[in-house]
């Protein structure tokens, strides 16, 4: 009988939950903790199994009967911007994003809260605290980043900071094979800048600048209008059956 290593992960599976993606359907998740010296890599080696970062939690989705969930990772070397992508990226030519330590800070959450209320006031963050928005952030036992994007300002050339009000930000792994971006929020009164799209573009030029060849996205749910945005960025791999298979 072959063993398992004393410390391999122990993965446990959830109860049956409502879907938040498709109305009718139900969801399960298996998970297991991302916790002490293993979690880099182990971060690292679950994210390209299709799995996801919540804090010390990894997860993915175990639905009996449903493989809607799929995990999307964007091909940096390959990309190239649509011309309504270009437009994204003039237009917020102004913002700097600086990468910083996951360190939560009360012009972070009041952004944050604005966005919940705006933008998911029934979804399952809707109630998070100021003290669950600092877990959701510092939580973490592996390469995390906080990404804040502001406009420039006379110091910027200098210093690589904006200087203006926080525009957006970006909770982000540094993974061996790519960035992952794990939560973005952002200002929605300032619509004409398409700030979500910005991000992501944002991430892959990061990802190209740091040599690393993929940006994961998360899961794109088939079916989902509020998840069918990621099928955008092409082209880009999907986990399958039998593996990453190439989208163009």
């Amino acid at each position: 009988m072959t063993r398992e290593p004393r410390d391999a992960p122990q993965f446990y599976l959830t109860s049956p939950a409502p879907c938040p993606y498709l109305p009718g359907k139900e969801e399960r998740k298996v998970f297991t903790h991302l916790v002490g010296k293993r979690a880099v890599g182990l971060n690292d080696t679950l994210t390209q199994s299709g799995f996801r970062r919540s804090q010390t939690i990894a997860y993915r989705p175990a639905c009996e009967n449903c493989r809607a969930c799929v995990s999307v990772r964007v091909k940096v070397k390959d990309f190239k911007p649509s011309r309504n992508m270009r437009r994204v990226m003039e237009a917020n030519e102004d913002l700097i994003g600086y990468a910083q330590p996951p360190e939560p800070t009360s012009e972070q959450y009041s952004l944050f809260r604005t966005y919940l209320d705006q933008r998911h006031s029934d979804g399952g963050m809707a109630d998070m605290s100021v003290l669950d928005y600092s877990m959701m952030v510092e939580d973490s036992h592996v390469d995390s980043r906080l990404i804040e994007y502001r406009p420039r300002g006379i110091d910027s050339f200098i210093n690589g900071r904006g200087a203006g009000p926080l525009a957006a930000v970006c909770l982000t792994d540094v993974l061996a094979d790519g960035l992952s971006m794990v939560y973005s929020f952002y200002d929605l009164a300032q619509g004409h800048r398409s700030l979500g799209t910005y991000m992501i573009l944002e991430h892959i030029e990061r990802a190209r600048r740091l040599g690393l060849p993929h940006v994961y996205l998360g899961y794109w749910v088939d079916g989902s209008r509020k998840m069918a945005y990621k099928a955008r960025y092409l082209p880009q791999e999907r986990l399958g059956m039998n593996g990453w298979e190439l989208v163009k």
